[in-house]
Order: structure tokens, then sequence, then C-alpha cells
């Protein structure tokens, strides 16, 4: 597997950021040389990329990692829209790119300061790294300062780490038990945008509801419904960061039928109102060429 292996023992140092909306389908990306590190997050349709190595394909939901490469160029046209952040490795002397193997990567991530991102791979929980995107975003058109703003960087890239590889280290479960855990996570992402019960978890997986709910508070820790509604107010929050729509819309799109029960959840979770989150976070970079 082609990987980043970034020792940190400083945070990676942050040069610029924003999110691009391609004017129309004939949209290509420039030809240039890349002389830092660029982090691509797709949020709407696939760009083709490429360096002086290969191709690229990066559709919606993934992301990719270009180092610096003496070219860089779009192969094909598209209409996408996705976010990028330009950041520097601090230690030079030493490349992170290197092939790695599943089991090298698991038996590595805990030692010393690694960091250890796949060169392009799909994002488990995208709506998390929207948010912190837009943050840094947000940050660097308020304060602009460096500092925070490769902290910030840094905390996005440790964060798509943690989802690749420490997402389930809390789980208190083994074998069987593991597996019923993890569909259930997979069940409520599949039907995050509804408005479900337990009792049709419950259902679908053949046990009974107070069973369910038992066990699932015993491997993670929290109740399944706050688990639930946890699930829904990041959708919400990335939903709040990232486009412009109607406060009443999303609460829909997750499964609210109700604008005033969904900003009642959406306050009791995070302690702002909707539209106060949006306005947090406001200040974004948005370019179209």
């Amino acid at each position: 597997m082609d990987v980043l292996n970034f020792q940190l023992a400083s945070p990676l140092q942050f040069n610029w950021a924003g999110k691009f909306i391609a004017p129309d389908e004939n949209w290509t990306h420039i030809t240039r040389a890349l002389t830092d590190y660029e982090f691509i997050v797709m949020t709407d349709g696939e760009l083709y990329i490429a360096d002086d190595k290969r191709q690229y394909v990066v559709k919606n939901g993934e992301y990719l990692i270009m180092p610096p490469t003496l070219k860089q160029y779009g192969y094909k046209p598209s209409k996408c829209t996705f976010y990028w952040t330009h950041f520097t490795y601090p230690n030079e002397l030493i490349s992170p790119r290197c092939s790695m193997s599943e089991h090298d990567i698991l038996n590595n991530i805990h030692k010393n300061q690694n960091m250890i991102l796949p060169v392009q791979n799909t994002i488990p929980r995208i709506d998390r790294i929207i948010v912190l995107l837009k943050q840094l975003q947000d940050s660097d058109r308020k304060y602009g300062s460096k500092m925070l703003n490769s902290l910030n960087i840094t905390a996005a890239l440790m964060e798509l780490h943690s989802q690749l590889y420490l997402s389930n280290g809390r789980v208190s479960l083994k074998g069987g038990h593991v597996q019923l855990y993890t569909d259930i996570v997979d069940y409520i992402s599949w039907r995050i945008r509804e408005n479900f019960k337990v009792s049709e978890i419950a259902e679908y997986f053949g046990y009974n509801e107070k069973y369910i709910t038992t066990f699932f508070k015993k491997a993670s820790g929290v109740s399944l419904k706050t688990y639930i509604l946890n699930q829904k107010m990041d959708m919400a929050k990335a939903l709040l960061s990232d486009t412009n729509k109607p406060i009443s819309q999303i609460g829909y799109e997750i499964g609210f039928s109700d604008n005033h029960n969904f900003s009642s959840a959406f306050k009791k979770i995070t302690g702002q109102s909707p539209s106060d989150y949006r306005n947090t976070y406001a200040q974004r970079k948005l370019f179209h060429e």
C-alpha cells in the first residue's frame, strides 16, 4: 500500500487552504509544479488529477494527499467540488512516502509519533473532516495565525488517521460480539437520514429492544439513542458548515420532520442553535478557478 508515514515531532506547517467549486463540466485542474503537500477532500463529483508517478481518480467521499512533484496536472475535465489544503512536512530530509502492508501499519501506528495515512482512500466519517476543514478556513480568515492553522491541519489529518486505524479501539467486546456491534453501527450509518427507532434495529437483527440497548451501551459506553442522535448531529454540523441549505431542510435530511424538534436536539447536543453554529465558522474561502 502506498502510504505517507509522517513522524510528528512538531505539527505540519500550514500554507494555505480553501474550497473549490468547478465552474462547469469543462474544467480541468491546472498544470504546475507542486512544491508542498496537497490534501484534497472530495465532496461532489470526481477529480482527475496526476503527478509524475501516476494518474488518480478521486471520487466523492474520498481523499488524496499528493506529495511534492515537478508536475501536477489534470488529465480529464469534470465538474466537481473539493476542499484543498497545502502544507509542508517539517522533516524535509526524510521522505514520508513508502510502501507498507496493513499489518505493518497496525504495528507502527503507536510507535514514536507516527501518523500513517494511505495516499488515497475513502473517508469513513467525512462529516467530521468537513467540519474541521471549515474551522481551519474560518480561523485562517479571522486570525491568520500560522501556528493555529498548522495545529488545525495536523488535527484534521490525525482525525483521518484515527478514523482509519483507531476507531474501534474503545469497544470492549470480543469475537462475534464485535461483529454485531459493527453491524449495528453500519446499519445506523445506512439509515442515518431516516427517522427510525431502536425497536427497528432490534427487529432487524433478531433481538429484543432491551437486549440490543444493553448490549450497545456495554460495548460503546453510550446509549443507542444517544449514539444515533450524536451521529445525526455530526451530519448536521457538516451540512451547516459545507452548504447554504435552509436549517429546516437540513433537519429534514437527517430524519426530523419538525424544525423545532431538530433545533432543540441540536442545541441539546452542541450547546448552540443551528444558526449560531453555522455563524461560528462562517468565514470560509471559496474558489471557482
